[in-house]
Formats: C-alpha cells, structure tokens, sequence
C-alpha cells in the first residue's frame, strides 16, 4: 500500500466540506423559527374585541400587566402576587423610563371590578397612563353576534 502525499503531483489535495455546517446552520435556523414565536407570547390572555381602537407603536420599555380569567396577575408575563401587585408594577415601570404607561391586557372573561380595582391602584399610586389591549374586530355594532 502508497499513500499519495502530493509532492510531485501539485501539493496536497484539501476540500472543505461544508455540508456539516449547512448542518448545523439549518438546525439551528429550525430551533429559532420554534423558540421566537414563543418567546413574544406571554401570557395567554384572550382579549375582548373592540372595532374603533388607535394602534400604538410597541416599543421593548412598555410595562404589560395581565389578568387572567381566573384572576392571576402577571407583569411582563412573570406571575404576582396580588398583594405585590403595585410594587411590581411601580419597580417595572421605573425600570422601562420614558414615559410612565401601563398597559393592561385583561381576559375577556375577567371580572369588570377585578380590572377596574387595578386601574384605580395604579391611579392611586401616581401611575395615570393606563391602555386597554383589545382585539380589532371587524363587524360593526354593539354585541355582535360572536
């Protein structure tokens, strides 16, 4: 048996196989196309429908507070206590800066009361912005047919 060193041939013969980077490329591609999705979920909160809403431009510093149809609360989709609610809050909201907004992403199913009794706690700490996150609808009228 020889083995070709390539001395009076032209020097020794290397191909870069790429194949196991496409590889590796192509299923790290695949766990991010899985994980993003995820990751800008949240909570899972389904939101009332509203037909007359005005689109606000998303921004990383918003503070999100959601109420779930069993009444937990979460600040930007980690689970609080209510009792540590406003201090939740207030701490994410001095964390985001700039502007001084909450917005609120309450269940359809939440009790009316359990959310208004949020908005007046945070009015009564000095947090006066407060948004309601809503679906857009596209029938026309009060209590639509669902």
């Amino acid at each position: 048996m020889s083995m070709d060193l390539g001395g009076a041939k032209g020097g020794v013969k290397s191909d870069i196989n790429v194949t196991p980077l496409v590889d590796v490329m192509l299923v790290l591609l695949i766990i991010m196309m899985l994980v993003a999705p995820m990751l800008q979920k949240g909570v899972d909160v389904r939101l009332p429908q509203a037909a007359n809403t005005v689109d606000k431009p998303e921004t990383q510093d918003q503070t999100i507070l959601s109420i779930t149809a069993d009444r937990r609360f979460y600040v930007n989709s980690v689970q609080v206590a209510d009792t540590e609610l406003l201090n939740r809050v207030q701490s994410a909201v001095d964390q985001a800066g700039g502007d001084r907004i909450v917005l609120i992403k309450g269940d359809e199913d939440a009790p009316y009361s359990s959310i208004m009794q949020v908005m007046d706690e945070l009015r009564r700490v000095g947090i006066e912005d407060v948004g309601l996150v809503v679906d857009r609808r596209l029938r026309a009228g009060l209590g639509g047919a669902r």
